[in-house]
């Protein structure tokens, strides 16, 4: 029995996707996605439940046709036809209502391994869905490019896939909606692919995989898609959630699937902005140019940015001068997910940095000189202290997740660690393997790792002088071992770490106070006899007076004869001063202290 695709279905029936999955919801149909298969009885029971609801509509509409009225004069018909379009846009434009926020185009990036197809997929994207004469030279003028589809506008970041998606992403910044991931169907997952899926999944965006080069005779699609599984990415094919797309950026095929997916992802992401609202965006790349100077790529987010406009940025601002879209013509206004490149910066600013608008040069100034006393402020409280264990961890009393990037000298060497991880793995703390990986660790693990606040463990690697200052820089561990077992006790350490300790009360011993010693600098100190076990200076203190306890506190010190001591045992006797001044001849002091209890 055939099946149809939900989006498919819901496009043929002239329904949107939402409304779509509504209704499935109610018939109890379980699916994955607008993208999952249904049934073919399931679609019979959907066309005929439509045809029911629209039914009435057409039979309320009958009687008004089966009594004609007398055809009214000219004179009266017109009035009445006005009044008739009035009241048709009564109900539209509600005096209250409020303006719904406009849905803005999705910001999709490209990443994946070096040669499997990246840049040969936004090249035929360009030639294919923009004008011929907006093609060169895009990548030039703007670091990002808008394809025309059926389903509207998608903007493609056109920018080396890491810098610009976790470089900005690794600011705090959310620029990408939508990664898609390029894989070579003749090679299958690489280095990069991996380290770029982690990338993807650190930032939590959804993400959809584009198989290329699927003419080629030597393709193996199916290879793929199980490899992807053993990343615990499975695709919709074998029951999963992942979109996977066979694409040829040769010869064109599946590109097409590859835009009707990627919209309707962005669809079921409901993106919206307002273009009204105040402007904020954020700085794709920059560069300086001889001749015009200053040039940095804004990805408009919010609002409208115009020529004219202040900005800041970091602790810099600037006014716009001109603003130049991604076909190198020259805009007088941006709206949001538009990328555009601005000429008025007084400094090249980084990628990831938020772009805000300011009411006048003074506002500017102003704005710049409260983020560097804040900066300042930032910078000498990091000095007095370190991160506390809230920042480190997340916040006591859930699951948390101990974040892991492993490098190793060989692939028998990683796969060893990550097998005795797995059986690390508790109740309390999960442990997550970002990126497990061959050779030393990269600046791009680094980035990862700031991203996913994750710690970078090497086996029989070590790291090179530049990853080293890049990881001080960003205040991330990069620890390297010799011997497997110091490797695993650091990942025990961490995930301890991670544990809210478990204290238990264990007693220590007893003693019976004979004479009470006034002692002028001290207090009074209670000479005793240990009748048990043992008394420890700094234990907790329990005084019971017949069967009554009337202290608790801590033994502050401990005295055999004149000597400070720092523990007594059983048949001696010793001065213990409890800094409480009540004690009597009689009292029973008890000593305990609290012991963490190993979990299981």
């Amino acid at each position: 029995m055939s099946k149809v695709r939900i989006y498919t279905l819901a496009k043929d029936l002239g329904v949107d996707n939402a409304k779509m999955l509504e209704i499935l919801d109610n018939l109890g149909v379980a699916y994955k996605s607008v993208s999952s298969t249904i049934e073919e009885e399931t679609v019979e029971l959907i066309k005929e439940m439509l045809a029911e609801e629209r039914a009435p509509q057409t039979a309320e509409a009958a009687p008004v046709q089966a009594a004609p009225a007398p055809a009214p004069t000219e004179a009266q018909n017109a009035p009445q036809a006005a009044a008739t379009a009035t009241a048709e846009r009564a109900p539209q434009t509600p005096v209250n209502a409020k303006p719904e926020i406009p849905h803005r185009a999705p910001v999709v990036t490209i990443m994946g391994h070096v040669d499997h197809g990246k840049t040969s997929l936004l090249d035929y994207i360009r030639k294919t869905k923009v004008a011929a004469k907006e093609a060169g030279g895009i990548t030039q003028h703007v670091g990002a490019f808008e394809a025309k589809t059926s389903k509207g506008k998608i903007v493609f970041i056109d920018t080396p896939g890491h810098e610009a998606f976790t470089t900005i992403r690794a600011r705090g910044a959310n620029v990408a909606d939508i990664a898609v991931i390029v894989i070579a169907a003749d090679d299958s997952l690489m280095p990069q692919t991996r380290e770029a899926i982690a990338h993807a999944q650190a930032a939590k965006v959804p993400m959809i995989v584009a198989i290329n080069k699927v003419d080629l005779p030597q393709a193996d699609p199916e290879r793929v898609k199980t490899d992807l599984t053993q990343l615990n990415l499975v695709p919709e094919e074998y029951g999963g959630d992942l979109i996977v797309v066979p694409v040829s950026a040769k010869t064109g095929e599946g590109v097409e699937d590859l835009l009707e997916y990627i919209s309707l992802t962005a669809e079921l992401e409901d993106l919206r902005a307002d273009p009204k609202g105040e402007f904020r965006g954020v700085v794709i790349e920059s560069r300086v140019d001889r001749q015009a100077g200053v040039l940095a790529t804004v990805m408009v987010q919010e609002g409208t940015l115009r020529v004219g406009d202040f900005l800041v940025v970091g602790e810099h601002y600037g006014k716009v001068k001109a603003l130049t879209d991604s076909n190198g013509g020259r805009v007088k206004e941006a709206g949001p997910s538009t990328p555009v490149q601005v000429l008025g910066f007084s400094e090249a600013p980084a990628s990831g940095e938020t772009v805000v608008s300011a009411k006048n040069e003074h506002a500017a100034r102003e704005l710049v000189a409260q983020r560097v006393e804040e900066r300042r402020d930032a910078e000498n409280a990091r000095v007095q202290r370190k991160r506390t264990l809230e920042e480190m961890m997340g916040p006591l009393g859930e699951t948390r997740t101990v974040n892991l990037i492993l490098r190793a000298d060989t692939q028998g060497s990683l796969e060893a660690i990550q097998g005795i991880l797995a059986k690390k793995e508790t109740e309390d703390v999960k442990l997550e393997v970002m990126l497990a990986g061959i050779g030393a660790p990269t600046e791009g693990d680094v980035l990862l790792a700031s991203t996913a606040d994750a710690t970078i463990l090497c086996f029989n690697v070590t790291a090179s002088g530049g990853v080293k200052k890049a990881a001080e820089g960003r205040d991330i561990e990069i620890k390297s071992f010799r011997i497997i077992y110091e490797l695993i006790d650091e990942v025990d350490r961490l995930i301890k770490g991670n544990v809210e300790p478990v204290f238990e009360e264990r007693y220590l011993g007893r003693a019976e106070v004979r004479m009470v010693i006034r002692h002028p600098k001290s207090g009074n100190i209670a000479g005793s006899y240990v009748t048990d076990g043992i008394l420890r200076r700094n234990a907790r203190a329990k005084v019971t007076r017949g069967k009554q306890v009337v202290y608790e506190g801590t033994i502050v010190g401990l005295k055999r004869f004149k000597d400070d001591v720092r523990e007594v045992q059983t048949g001696y006797e010793c001065g213990i001063n409890l800094d409480w001044n009540d004690v009597q001849e009689g009292d029973i002091i008890e000593a305990s202290e609290m012991v963490e209890v190993t979990q299981a």
